[in-house]
């Protein structure tokens, strides 16, 4: 059940601009004043992680998330995309979107060919687009010598690039990303920064959770969480 003060919904893409104007880029993700306490009942303490933190997401860019560790970054993803309610604010997404949590959430005795099968089934893919688009993932990734493995067998880093790939099978038009590089070899974080560009570039929409200061310069805007509000 939601709870009282907090509205999440998801809106049907539209073109942006006044007809004859120029064209604006399409604000996709929208989150106002999302507020998030995590209650500890048998003491009847109340941890606030969340105190109105505001967001906006346009399509076309790369936009990094921020903060020192426990300043809420992961809570806020996970409320972005529905995976946990917030106490209150409102949630606005347009389009698709795929989630690359933190930790990978993989099936130990499956392969990475039948994770990419199932999730692309969930997604509602035809077969040929399941294939074509997993073919590619491994390509980009490079790590098709373990399609047929299981992900017990896997190390640190497949596992990683397998989370990664199941985000982005669908192509969505928003890809949300908690430090989806731990884990990446030099080679595969080059990779995956070749990719988020060319997804910026074909209009869709990034936004990374990032503990790496080097990292800043990768980005088109920079939101930095500080005491439970986006700054």
């Amino acid at each position: 059940m939601t709870k009282p003060g907090y509205v999440r919904s998801a809106i049907a893409p539209s073109l942006a601009g006044a007809p004859g104007g120029p064209t604006q880029p399409a604000t996709v993700l929208q989150a106002e004043g999302i507020t998030k306490a995590y209650r500890n009942r048998p003491r009847r303490t109340e941890n606030l992680v969340l105190i109105g933190a505001d967001l906006s997401i346009q399509a076309g860019e790369i936009v990094g998330l921020v903060g020192e560790n426990g300043s809420g970054k992961s809570t806020l993803m996970k409320i972005l995309v529905g995976s946990l309610e917030g106490d209150a604010g409102r949630v606005d997404m347009r389009g698709t979107f795929g989630y690359c949590p933190q930790d990978p959430l993989l099936y130990e005795r499956l392969t990475p060919d039948e994770h990419f099968e199932l999730f692309g089934e969930a997604y509602g893919l035809d077969r040929s687009t399941i294939y074509a688009n997993r073919d590619n993932l491994y390509d980009v990734f490079n790590f098709e010598r373990y399609r047929d493995m299981r992900v017990e067998e896997l190390s640190g880093g497949t596992r990683a690039k397998l989370n990664l790939g199941l985000a982005l099978l669908h192509d969505p038009d928003i890809i949300l990303l908690d430090e989806p590089y731990a884990g990446f070899d030099w080679d595969t974080y080059l990779r995956f920064w070749n990719l988020a560009v060319e997804r910026r570039d074909a209009g869709r929409a990034v936004l990374i959770i990032s503990h790496f200061v080097v990292d800043e310069e990768r980005f088109d805007r920079v939101i930095h969480l500080r005491d439970g509000k986006t700054v």
